[in-house]
Protein backbone atom coordinates (compact mmCIF):
# COMPACT_ATOMS: atom_id res chain seq x y z
CA UNK A 1 0.00 0.00 0.00
CA UNK A 2 1.25 3.07 -0.99
CA UNK A 3 2.41 5.69 2.11
CA UNK A 4 3.28 9.39 2.45
CA UNK A 5 7.03 10.10 3.44
CA UNK A 6 8.82 12.78 4.28
CA UNK A 7 12.34 12.28 3.60
CA UNK A 8 15.73 13.98 4.74
CA UNK A 9 14.11 16.90 6.48
CA UNK A 10 16.41 18.74 7.90
CA UNK A 11 15.84 19.99 11.25
CA UNK A 12 18.11 22.11 13.85
CA UNK A 13 18.91 21.01 17.51
CA UNK A 14 16.19 23.77 18.64
CA UNK A 15 13.32 22.53 16.47
CA UNK A 16 13.37 24.95 13.21
CA UNK A 17 12.64 23.65 9.45
CA UNK A 18 13.48 26.87 8.27
CA UNK A 19 15.21 30.15 8.79
CA UNK A 20 13.43 33.46 8.87
CA UNK A 21 12.36 35.62 5.95
CA UNK A 22 12.19 32.99 3.17
CA UNK A 23 12.21 34.77 0.33
CA UNK A 24 14.01 34.57 -3.49
CA UNK A 25 17.59 35.13 -2.01
CA UNK A 26 17.22 32.81 0.58
CA UNK A 27 14.77 29.76 -0.03
CA UNK A 28 15.20 28.15 3.26
CA UNK A 29 15.24 31.53 5.11
CA UNK A 30 18.11 33.23 7.16
CA UNK A 31 20.69 30.45 7.63
CA UNK A 32 18.14 27.86 6.30
CA UNK A 33 21.02 26.61 4.29
CA UNK A 34 22.66 25.32 7.35
CA UNK A 35 19.79 22.30 8.01
CA UNK A 36 21.04 21.13 4.53
CA UNK A 37 25.04 21.23 4.60
CA UNK A 38 24.59 17.93 5.53
CA UNK A 39 23.09 16.95 1.96
CA UNK A 40 25.27 18.61 -0.21
CA UNK A 41 28.23 16.75 0.41
CA UNK A 42 26.85 13.43 -0.68
CA UNK A 43 27.38 11.36 -3.92
CA UNK A 44 23.51 11.95 -4.68
CA UNK A 45 23.64 15.84 -4.94
CA UNK A 46 26.86 15.81 -6.15
CA UNK A 47 25.61 13.68 -9.14
CA UNK A 48 22.42 15.65 -9.45
CA UNK A 49 24.16 19.03 -10.42
CA UNK A 50 27.29 17.84 -11.66
CA UNK A 51 29.75 18.95 -8.84
CA UNK A 52 32.85 17.22 -7.86
CA UNK A 53 33.91 14.79 -5.57
CA UNK A 54 31.24 13.44 -3.34
CA UNK A 55 31.25 11.73 -0.09
CA UNK A 56 29.55 7.72 -0.19
CA UNK A 57 29.02 7.41 4.30
CA UNK A 58 26.10 7.34 6.07
CA UNK A 59 24.51 10.04 4.76
CA UNK A 60 24.58 9.66 1.33
CA UNK A 61 22.96 6.75 1.60
CA UNK A 62 20.20 8.34 3.74
CA UNK A 63 19.66 10.55 0.77
CA UNK A 64 19.78 8.12 -1.91
CA UNK A 65 17.28 6.44 0.18
CA UNK A 66 14.63 9.03 0.15
CA UNK A 67 14.55 8.70 -3.58
CA UNK A 68 13.79 4.73 -3.44
CA UNK A 69 10.28 3.74 -4.59
CA UNK A 70 8.48 7.45 -5.01
CA UNK A 71 5.81 8.04 -7.60
CA UNK A 72 4.76 11.00 -7.35
CA UNK A 73 5.83 14.42 -4.49
CA UNK A 74 3.74 16.85 -3.13
CA UNK A 75 5.22 20.31 -2.48
CA UNK A 76 3.75 23.12 -0.39
CA UNK A 77 3.79 26.08 -2.67
CA UNK A 78 6.45 27.97 -0.79
CA UNK A 79 8.35 24.70 -1.86
CA UNK A 80 7.76 25.57 -5.35
CA UNK A 81 8.52 29.21 -5.59
CA UNK A 82 8.82 32.59 -3.80
CA UNK A 83 6.03 34.41 -5.96
CA UNK A 84 3.09 34.39 -2.93
CA UNK A 85 -0.74 35.50 -3.79
CA UNK A 86 -2.45 34.99 -7.51
CA UNK A 87 0.05 33.96 -10.26
CA UNK A 88 0.74 37.05 -12.16
CA UNK A 89 2.08 34.77 -15.01
CA UNK A 90 3.20 31.69 -15.67
CA UNK A 91 7.38 32.57 -15.83
CA UNK A 92 8.46 31.10 -12.57
CA UNK A 93 8.66 27.32 -13.04
CA UNK A 94 10.25 26.25 -9.98
CA UNK A 95 13.97 26.62 -8.46
CA UNK A 96 15.17 24.26 -10.28
CA UNK A 97 16.07 25.17 -14.13
CA UNK A 98 14.47 23.09 -16.99
CA UNK A 99 14.90 19.74 -15.29
CA UNK A 100 13.85 19.56 -12.03
CA UNK A 101 15.09 15.95 -9.82
CA UNK A 102 12.04 14.86 -9.05
CA UNK A 103 11.15 12.56 -12.74
CA UNK A 104 7.64 12.33 -11.66
CA UNK A 105 4.50 13.69 -10.74
CA UNK A 106 4.29 17.31 -8.03
CA UNK A 107 1.01 18.13 -6.38
CA UNK A 108 1.80 21.76 -5.63
CA UNK A 109 -0.36 22.85 -2.83
CA UNK A 110 -2.17 26.52 -3.89
CA UNK A 111 -4.84 28.52 -3.38
CA UNK A 112 -4.79 29.54 -6.78
CA UNK A 113 -5.18 27.70 -10.14
CA UNK A 114 -2.45 26.90 -12.56
CA UNK A 115 -2.36 24.44 -16.01
CA UNK A 116 -0.12 21.87 -15.12
CA UNK A 117 3.55 22.49 -15.99
CA UNK A 118 5.68 20.20 -18.13
CA UNK A 119 9.45 19.87 -17.67
CA UNK A 120 12.21 17.87 -19.01
CA UNK A 121 13.18 14.42 -17.17
CA UNK A 122 9.35 13.76 -16.69
CA UNK A 123 8.99 16.04 -13.56
CA UNK A 124 5.14 17.69 -14.59
CA UNK A 125 3.62 20.03 -12.18
CA UNK A 126 0.02 19.98 -10.99
CA UNK A 127 -1.14 22.80 -8.76
CA UNK A 128 -3.95 21.62 -6.44
CA UNK A 129 -6.22 24.01 -4.94
CA UNK A 130 -8.41 21.84 -2.89
CA UNK A 131 -6.08 21.11 0.01
CA UNK A 132 -3.98 18.54 1.51
CA UNK A 133 -6.50 15.12 1.43
CA UNK A 134 -7.14 15.88 -1.93
CA UNK A 135 -3.18 16.56 -3.02
CA UNK A 136 -2.79 12.57 -1.20
CA UNK A 137 -5.33 11.03 -2.92
CA UNK A 138 -4.55 12.55 -6.35
CA UNK A 139 -0.50 11.69 -5.49
CA UNK A 140 -1.40 7.87 -5.04
CA UNK A 141 -3.12 7.60 -8.07
CA UNK A 142 -0.45 8.95 -9.70
CA UNK A 143 2.20 7.00 -8.45
CA UNK A 144 1.61 3.63 -9.20
CA UNK A 145 1.39 1.89 -6.46
CA UNK A 146 4.92 3.85 -5.28
CA UNK A 147 4.82 5.93 -2.09
CA UNK A 148 4.51 9.81 -1.86
CA UNK A 149 7.21 12.01 -0.37
CA UNK A 150 6.33 14.74 1.10
CA UNK A 151 8.94 17.49 0.04
CA UNK A 152 7.64 20.57 3.13
CA UNK A 153 8.12 23.32 3.83
CA UNK A 154 7.62 23.26 7.38
CA UNK A 155 3.80 24.74 6.92
CA UNK A 156 3.36 21.94 4.87
CA UNK A 157 4.70 19.10 7.40
CA UNK A 158 2.81 20.48 10.15
CA UNK A 159 -0.49 20.18 8.03
CA UNK A 160 0.10 16.65 7.16
CA UNK A 161 1.35 15.67 10.79
CA UNK A 162 -1.64 17.06 12.77
CA UNK A 163 -4.01 15.14 10.18
CA UNK A 164 -1.92 12.08 11.00
CA UNK A 165 -1.37 11.67 7.26
CA UNK A 166 2.52 10.58 7.31
CA UNK A 167 3.48 7.36 7.62
CA UNK A 168 7.30 7.78 7.60
CA UNK A 169 9.08 11.09 8.60
CA UNK A 170 13.08 10.79 8.11
CA UNK A 171 14.66 13.79 10.32
CA UNK A 172 18.17 14.86 9.55
CA UNK A 173 18.92 16.53 12.82
CA UNK A 174 21.93 19.21 12.20
CA UNK A 175 24.24 20.13 15.39
CA UNK A 176 23.17 23.76 14.48
CA UNK A 177 20.89 26.48 16.68
CA UNK A 178 18.66 28.92 14.92
CA UNK A 179 16.38 30.29 17.53
CA UNK A 180 14.34 31.53 14.91
CA UNK A 181 12.36 30.50 12.18
CA UNK A 182 9.64 27.65 11.15
CA UNK A 183 9.30 25.07 14.11
CA UNK A 184 8.46 22.14 13.22
CA UNK A 185 6.64 20.28 16.47
CA UNK A 186 5.42 23.46 18.18
CA UNK A 187 2.21 22.94 19.66
CA UNK A 188 1.70 18.90 17.83
CA UNK A 189 1.80 16.22 20.66
CA UNK A 190 3.64 13.73 18.14
CA UNK A 191 2.74 10.54 20.74
CA UNK A 192 -0.75 11.74 20.50
CA UNK A 193 -0.91 12.15 16.99
CA UNK A 194 -0.10 8.18 17.06
CA UNK A 195 4.00 8.57 16.42
CA UNK A 196 6.84 6.97 17.07
CA UNK A 197 10.82 6.81 16.76
CA UNK A 198 11.80 4.04 14.88
CA UNK A 199 15.34 4.64 14.06
CA UNK A 200 18.38 6.74 14.80
CA UNK A 201 21.60 6.49 12.98
CA UNK A 202 24.79 8.81 13.23
CA UNK A 203 25.68 10.17 10.05
CA UNK A 204 28.77 12.39 9.01
CA UNK A 205 26.99 15.47 9.58
CA UNK A 206 23.40 14.43 10.95
CA UNK A 207 21.79 12.33 12.97
CA UNK A 208 19.15 10.55 11.19
CA UNK A 209 16.26 10.16 13.25
CA UNK A 210 12.95 8.00 11.96
CA UNK A 211 9.12 9.01 13.41
CA UNK A 212 6.49 6.27 12.19
CA UNK A 213 2.83 5.93 12.65
CA UNK A 214 1.72 3.29 14.97
CA UNK A 215 -0.40 0.63 12.74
Amino acid sequence: MSKLRVQSFGVSLDGYGAGPNQGLQNPLGVRGIELMDWFVHTRLWRNMYGQGEAETGVDNRMAEQGFDGIGAWILGRNMFGPVRGPWPDESWKGWWGDEPPYHTPVFVLTHHARAPLAMAGGTEFRFVTEGIHAALEQAKAAAGGGDVRLGGGVSTVRQYLSAGLIDELHLAVRPVLLGAGEHLFQGLDLPALGYECGESVAGERATHVFLRRRP
